[in-house]
């Protein structure tokens, strides 16, 4: 007992030793208890919260009236707690119905969001929606729809009331088990149904005084300058400025993707930190100019307001995304230090924007947006910090440091999101140093100041010539963009990782930046396993599309296709979460699958499938449960054979994508509905241990 209090109190004392220097350990943890929350198979009741709550007021009690040296441990628990009992305040918010069944007819609504789905249609999300004989209790808060009439309709404009026709159903769940659930982020988003119309849009009403000012502004500004930059070059100025890309096509999208410049386009902090630094010094040293202000006022201070003011509005202008308000909040904290004469800690500023983002919404940190943004944040302050540790002021020429700084910036930036870029996109750009080394100087030096200057004329009418400055600048971009991608190699293919990779990756980064000494060198062991979990990956043998319209087998080859069309966001993301940049009409040619497009027969483990789809698709179905194991079908069968392993529509409604994998006993099986959370599907019984001891096959569910 003596021993093991020892331990305590030199745990204890380490701690006490490290006190104010373990708040960037904060959202951390928060974030620790969010990702339980979501790792839950189950959604936790009311006796759960409450059990937090007795925690967290425990914890409470025990900083008050317990040791002092113990402060650290209650802080950590308390934490821990804090996470999911944000998740369920959230839950609480955005609580609203998804549709329960597939729906045709007239919609009626509000826009509030303009963009493009990836097929380039224009899309619309509307609010305040009126469906068809549907209850207002069982309309979603929100719909988003893809217009692809040909016949020209209204143009949309956000805050005006439309009408259209459309084909609407619930957000689709993941397309594979384990893979990216869409529907919780609907959920999350309020976004309760998606779908499509091939009808012209119709306005109902015009916008209501005063309704959605920030959204009209936002369009208003980005038609201003896509009229006044024409082509791509304008709609990427427009895009960077006000964050609304509706201006902007798939090819220049995926040529952004592809040179790793995609971030110069998403909203993002560093061109916030680009328009406020400029704004900054604008006002700073242009007041600097005049010696009756400069004797009397202090001009760093004013600088600091109307830039925090500039900010503000720059944070609901461009929608705020999460990496805008990250940077919002780093930005609100620097400039209030400048207004109270104290210096800012770097580390603890990003600390706070991570615990007000956790804490206001916890389902952010699931998001590449939230684990980039803090990641590349997070090490280059690190870095930058190392570096001033080790290069004496003055040791560099002047002129080499903004070039130093350049170079050592993309690299450390490029290096910390590396990992989850690749996790979430599937891909590494070769490539992407170059191209921001080419592009990045031109955004900061360029592109936003031109904008903010263009901002500050235009009342005048003089915005032409800063516009002209901004648009040269977005051309060159945009050439780096394409030349780049166009490179051969420019794009190397990563298989997607287990679920306890990227967590492993985080706690190594936290190890190596904010410890010191021996227990620095310990990050080494997370990220090597890390490593090992991520090669080791195991992808599965056969992937079936949630409609049973497509099936997707591991070969030698890569994985081949039942089809080349159809199903074709699942297609897309299986050959994406292999590590493979095949498109679907080339994996559909791939050795595999024999027969015709309507009854494609496959072998896995020994074992013979057969996918049946089309019309007279039913009236296959006893034919093919005899001559093979497993048969999948994409529509429903009323009555299916006896002793049939059928993967139907009926089954699939209940199971979701599956994943098959062999094993020494017959398969192993995984499906996507096996959460049962709130945003899931209704749930339904899966009866999948009947069917699966059909014809002696073993199928056990993992």
């Amino acid at each position: 007992m003596t021993v093991r209090s020892g331990h305590w109190v030199g745990l204890l004392g380490v701690f006490s030793a490290a006190r104010g220097t373990l708040f960037p350990w904060v959202p951390l943890l928060i974030g620790s208890g969010v990702a339980l929350w979501f790792a839950l198979p189950w959604e936790p009741g009311p006796g759960v919260y409450a059990a937090l709550l007795a925690v967290l007021a425990a914890c409470i009690g025990l900083w008050f009236w317990g040791p002092e040296a113990a402060h650290p441990l209650w802080v950590a628990v308390a934490c821990l707690a804090l996470g999911p009992l944000a998740c369920g305040a959230r839950v609480q918010m955005v609580a609203a119905p998804m549709l329960e069944f597939r729906y045709y007819g007239p919609v009626t609504g509000r826009i509030v969001g303009i963009d493009r789905n990836q097929t380039d249609a224009l899309r619309i999300t509307l609010d305040q929606v009126v469906l068809d004989r549907v209850s207002p209790a069982r309309t979603p808060a929100r719909v988003r729809v893809a217009l692809r009439s040909k016949l020209p309709g209204h143009p949309p404009f956000p805050g005006e009331v439309v009408m259209i026709t459309a084909h609407l159903s619930a957000p689709d769940g993941p397309v594979e088990p384990g893979s990216f659930d869409f529907r919780r982020m609907a959920f999350f988003d309020r976004l309760g149904a998606v779908g499509y119309s091939t009808a012209p849009l119709m306005l109902w009403h015009d916008a209501a005084p005063g309704a959605r000012p920030v959204d009209r502004l936002r369009s208003h500004l980005s038609q201003a300058m896509r009229a006044a930059m024409p082509g791509q070059a304008g709609a990427f100025a427009a895009g960077a400025m006000t964050g609304d890309r509706s201006g902007i096509d798939q090819q220049t999208v995926q040529a952004l993707r592809d040179s790793s410049l995609a971030h110069l386009l998403a909203i993002s902090g560093m061109n916030l930190a680009f328009l406020i630094a400029f704004v900054f010094a604008l006002i700073r040293y242009g007041l600097a100019l005049i010696p009756m202000v400069a004797l009397r006022v202090n001009t760093k201070k004013v600088a600091a307001v109307i830039s925090l003011a500039v900010a503000a509005f720059y944070l609901a202008l461009s929608g705020a995304n999460v990496a805008t308000e990250r940077a919002f909040i780093m930005v609100s904290v620097m400039l209030g230090a400048v207004l109270l004469d104290r210096k800012a800690l770097t580390l603890r500023s990003v600390a706070i924007a991570g615990v007000i983002l956790l804490l206001w919404k916890p389902d952010s940190l699931l998001g590449p947006g939230f684990q980039m943004s803090f990641a590349a944040t997070v090490a280059l302050i690190a870095g930058f910090r190392e570096v001033d540790h080790r290069i004496a002021k003055g040791a560099m020429p002047r002129w080499a440091m903004p070039v130093f700084t350049l170079v050592l910036s993309s690299v450390i930036g490029g290096f910390a999101t590396a990992p989850y870029a690749a996790a979430h996109f599937n891909r590494f750009t070769d490539f992407g140093l170059i191209a921001n080394l080419l592009t990045v100087p031109v955004m900061g030096a360029v592109v936003m100041p031109a904008g903010a200057v263009a901002a500050l004329l235009a009342p005048f009418g003089l915005a032409g010539l800063p516009l002209w400055v901004m648009q040269q600048g977005a051309a060159w971009i945009l050439w780096v963009a394409h030349w780049v991608a166009g490179w051969h190699g420019s794009v190397t293919a990563i298989a997607q990782p287990g679920p306890m990779v990227l967590p492993l990756v985080t706690f190594a980064g936290a190890l190596a930046i904010l410890t010191r000494g021996w227990l620095r060198g310990m990050a080494l062991a997370p990220a090597l396993l890390a490593v090992a979990l991520w090669v080791l990956t195991e992808r599965p043998a056969v992937l079936i599309s949630p409609d049973g319209a497509l099936v997707g087998l591991l070969t030698a080859e890569g994985r081949a296709l039942s089809a080349p069309r159809g199903a074709g966001f699942a297609a897309r993301s299986w050959l994406e979460n292999d590590g493979d940049l095949a498109a679907q009409e080339d994996a559909a040619i791939r050795p595999g699958f024999d027969g015709p497009p309507g009854a494609r027969s496959f072998r896995v483990g020994g074992l013979t499938g057969i996918a049946l789809k089309g019309k007279g698709a039913t009236d296959k179905v006893a034919g093919a449960c005899a001559a093979a194991d497993l048969v999948v079908v994409s529509v429903a069968v009323p009555d299916p054979p006896q002793g049939c392993l059928l993967f139907d529509a009926a089954v699939l409604k209940k199971t979701g994508a599956l994943a098959l994998f062999p094993a020494a006993d017959g398969l192993r099986l995984r499906f996507s509905h096996q959460a049962q959370r709130v945003w899931s599907p209704p749930k339904t019984d899966v009866t999948l241990p009947d069917l699966i001891r059909a014809k002696g096959v073993t199928v056990a569910l993992r």
